[in-house]
């Protein structure tokens, strides 16, 4: 069975942005990311990747929307993975910044998050903070104006895209991996 998004994880699109990464970085192992934002399935996921494959990832959320407890343990037996509610704190050096919507599909009526998730927009400000060449990326859609800024996510720095073609390559490959073929 090929997990491609559950209530707790979402590891297809972590593969997705792992691609793009290297497409655009060359290397996983060593690198820094910051994740913005709920700590929902696609945080989750990423937690996972950080600690297989070895990245570094400093995890922002607003208190009361932090990751699964499991995952938390998991990368408690990594010294490069840290959590916090500060995202100027998470983003700060990092190579990459990654984010999804506040409200996740079937959810949209939370419209309470908005109050508690103000704060942690990525927005050019926040992006300022990161290495100058930081990969921007969201799993998509996107809520221009909430989790992310349009200057952000239509700039240079933002890898979207890419990253929305390299789910189909990924999910592909994985495919062939299942079926012995790679």
């Amino acid at each position: 069975m090929i997990n491609g998004l559950t209530d707790l994880a979402h590891p297809c699109q972590i593969l997705a942005d792992m691609q793009t990464v290297i497409e655009r970085r060359a290397k996983l192992a060593g690198s820094r990311w910051a994740w913005v934002g709920d700590g929902n399935n696609v945080c989750n996921s990423l937690i996972e990747g950080a600690a297989l494959m070895q990245f570094g990832l400093a995890v922002a959320t607003p208190n009361g929307f932090e990751p699964d407890t499991a995952m938390v343990m998991l990368a408690s037996m990594r010294d490069d993975i840290y959590f916090g509610s500060d995202p100027r704190e998470a983003v700060a050096g990092a190579e990459v910044v990654v984010t999804d919507t506040w409200t996740s599909m079937g959810h949209s009526d939370e419209n309470y998050r908005r109050g508690a998730f103000a704060s942690h927009q990525v927005d050019e400000a926040l992006m300022a903070l990161a290495q100058p060449d930081a990969t921007f990326l969201h799993c998509l859609p996107a809520h221009r104006g909430e989790e992310v800024s349009a200057g952000v996510i239509d700039g240079a720095q933002a890898a979207v895209w890419d990253e929305a073609e390299n789910r189909l390559h990924a999910q592909e490959a994985l495919l062939l991996w299942a079926m012995g073929k790679l």
